[in-house]
C-alpha cells in the first residue's frame, strides 16, 4: 500500500514582539508592556485549481501579523490566556487553518526569567 501524503502544511509566525495593553495588576493598566507571540498552524493545502506559485489559496502570513497587531489595539486585555486565545480564534476564522498553537509570552515581568506565559491549542471543530 503507497504511503498517504499530507493534505497540509504548517503556516508560522516566529517571535513576534508586540507592544499591548495586558496583564490584572493595577500597575499593568493604562500602560503598554512588551509580549513575545508564537504561531503554527496546521493549514489544509490549497485547492488544485488554483494557480501555481501564487498567493490565491494559502494563508498568508502577513495576514495574520497584520490581524495579531489590530488585537492589540482593542484595549485593555486582563490574561495572556486571553489574548492567546484571542489569536487562536483569528487563525481559525480562515477556514484552511484546521489547527493552531499560540504562545504569548510577556518579556518585561521577572528580571530573572526571560519570559513567562502561556500557549493554547486550538483546533477547528473543538
Amino acid at each position: 500500500m503507497p504511503a498517504r501524503v499530507s493534505a497540509s502544511y504548517r503556516v508560522f509566525v516566529r517571535n513576534l514582539l508586540l507592544d499591548c495593553e495586558i496583564g490584572v495588576y493595577d500597575h499593568e493598566r493604562g500602560r503598554r508592556q512588551r509580549v513575545r507571540v508564537n504561531i503554527d498552524m496546521e493549514v489544509q493545502r490549497r485547492d488544485a485549481d488554483a494557480p501555481a506559485d501564487s498567493m490565491a489559496g494559502v494563508v498568508s502570513y502577513e495576514d495574520v501579523v497584520t490581524g495579531v497587531r489590530r488585537l492589540t489595539q482593542n484595549g485593555h486585555i486582563n490574561l495572556v490566556e486571553t489574548f492567546a486565545l484571542k489569536i487562536a480564534d483569528f487563525c481559525l476564522e480562515n477556514p484552511q487553518v484546521l489547527a493552531v498553537t499560540v504562545s504569548v509570552e510577556k518579556l518585561d515581568v521577572y528580571v530573572d526569567a526571560e519570559s513567562v506565559g502561556v500557549e493554547v491549542t486550538r483546533r477547528r471543530g473543538e
